[in-house]
């Protein structure tokens, strides 16, 4: 559990000397363009140095334009920022893995990545279609190629420096264990689905003990309600401690040694998801004894993810 009471400023250490994480991230996920490049200056002016990004979300191009113009307007410097981005299950085969960074990096306008994420661990049909599907509606999977063999050409990204970090997006334990054990540079980073309702014990508990800094997407439930949102244990530590229910979910997560990703789309809703602090040791616990059990994103069962626009 992380000690210091303020948040806004605690970092995770990655393994492989590879810098420090943020534990309060900015997720990119938005579908409107104009919305994302405000959405993105605002996290930036309240505070946020941690931006996670994805060719699937199909804005990184406006995502960059926001943050080169927010960098340089607030005097910050790049190494300041941590920023992600994601491959896309269509790129999975090795020969495609490094022109798919390469591409993400000039979307957002850098000279390197802090981490690189395999999105999902499904590969689809190589091709520029995100989505292929037969004539059926069905994904055409990719079984050409092991997440192994993509993970190595991973592996030989990490060692270019083009990208400082890399991990697994939206991954279980079972699926984990192989690779860690047969990696050459093991993950640094696992993002997942994880919030009250959905804990992720067990592969939080795998990741802190071989050293992977699990981050936390959806830490507020998507924002679906019912959610945790609106959960009465919830509601009750808000009020008690004088906090959002955002505020409280964002410190639960935190507080239990995760970093967390939210994706607030205006500046008042940036400076209050940015102005977390620890909960009293109490709350925590009450938290942590809630019963319900429910995921919001099936991304794990196909490689495709809900919540994506579909343009």
């Amino acid at each position: 559990m992380i000690e210091s009471s303020d948040f806004r400023t605690s970092r995770i250490p990655l393994s492989h000397g590879a810098g420090q994480i943020p534990a309060l991230g900015f997720g990119t996920l938005i579908p409107d363009a104009a919305t994302t490049i405000s959405a993105t200056r605002d996290a930036l002016e309240a505070g946020f140095r941690h931006f996670d990004c994805a060719e699937r979300y199909r804005n990184e191009h406006e995502v960059g334009e926001a943050l080169q113009a927010g960098l340089a307007a607030g005097g910050i410097a790049r190494e300041e920022v941590f920023i992600t981005s994601k491959l896309w299950n269509s790129n999975h085969r090795p020969e495609r893995v490094r022109p798919a960074l390469e591409a993400s990096l000039d979307r957002l306008r850098l000279n390197y990545l802090d981490l690189y994420l395999i999105h999902t661990p499904f590969a689809f049909q190589p091709g520029d279609e995100q989505d292929p599907r037969d004539q059926n509606g069905n994904i055409i999977y990719d079984r050409g190629v092991t997440l192994l063999e993509t993970w190595g050409a991973m592996e030989i990204l990490a060692d270019s420096g083009r990208c400082r970090a890399i991990g697994l997006s939206d991954i279980g334990l079972n699926e984990l264990l192989p690779l860690y054990e047969s990696a050459r540079i093991k993950p640094a980073v696992v993002q997942v689905e994880a919030h009250p309702y959905l804990p992720e014990t067990e592969l939080l508990g795998f990741c802190k003990q071989k050293d992977i800094v699990f981050l936390a997407f959806a830490p507020l439930g998507h924002g679906i309600r019912p959610g945790p949102l609106e959960d009465p244990v919830i509601s009750a530590i808000a009020a008690r401690v004088g906090q959002s229910p955002a505020q409280v979910l964002l410190a639960w997560g935190v507080q239990r040694g995760t970093a967390v990703l939210t994706t607030p789309r205006t500046a008042a809703r940036a400076r209050e998801n940015f102005n977390v602090s620890a909960l009293p040791e109490d709350g925590f616990n009450e938290i942590n004894r809630i019963q319900t059990r429910q995921r919001f994103n099936e991304v794990v069962k196909t490689g495709s993810p809900g919540f994506i626009p579909r343009l």
